[in-house]
């Protein structure tokens, strides 16, 4: 069996999901609940990848579902492409989870005649971990340094947006972007416990033009 790699990943989920489109389910007739129809989808697309290659599973403890290409799939309904994901520091916004994205946004429709449910895979998209920031403010800090802003002016911009930062952690996160300006990420990130994550944009991007580290794997 061979090593899943990133390539055969982002093959194996196009075709995963191409086929799942098309197969009735009748365990998700009725189902309402977001995480259900998300907790089906990743298990039966674990074992899809199980029976033609050999990968690292993820865990709860490793955070991601894909340790070994540093990916984390996303399962969500295209009617509200949001997810969670768990906080670990506020420069997750300006440069990133940290990790890849592949997300299957898919809608859910019931048959009542046949009492299956059917999930029409709308998107599948794989971002890259250099895009997983926060749009509007990696966005802003790049026009900051593009008008010669300096330290003050970076660290005014991330006080403005609420950063859960002390002022410490401001001056040194400001020296870093002043040293390493981010890439422009396309999520939505909203401050709480977990990070909220949006996806509409990063959807968006990928279905209406090429963006470099953003992919739409069903065309």
């Amino acid at each position: 069996m061979e090593l899943l790699t990133l390539e055969s990943l982002k093959t194996a989920a196009r075709h995963f999901c191409l086929e799942l489109s098309a197969t009735p389910i009748h365990n998700l007739y009725g189902v309402t609940d977001g995480k259900a129809v998300g907790t089906y989808v990743e298990s039966a697309f674990n074992q899809y990848l199980s029976t033609r290659y050999e990968y690292t599973l993820g865990s709860a403890a490793l955070g991601i579902d894909f340790p070994g290409l540093e990916v984390d799939l996303k399962v969500t309904s295209i009617k509200q492409p949001q997810s969670s994901c768990p906080f670990k520091n506020a420069s997750q916004k300006v440069y990133g989870l940290g990790y890849n994205l592949l997300i299957f946004a898919y809608e859910k429709i019931d048959d009542h005649s046949s009492r299956n449910a059917n999930l029409k895979f709308q998107n599948v998209v794989f971002v890259d971990k250099e895009r997983t920031g926060d749009y509007q403010t990696s966005y802003g800090i790049r026009e900051i340094l593009r008008r010669n802003g300096n330290k003050d002016d970076v660290i005014a911009f991330l006080e403005e947006r609420n950063f859960p930062l002390d002022e410490i952690g401001r001056e040194a996160l400001a020296e870093r972007i002043l040293q390493q300006p981010p890439e422009i990420g396309y999520l939505t990130i909203s401050n709480a416990l977990q990070w909220r994550l949006q996806y509409s944009r990063v959807i968006q991007v990928a279905t209406t033009a090429t963006t470099a580290g953003v992919e739409n794997l069903l065309v």
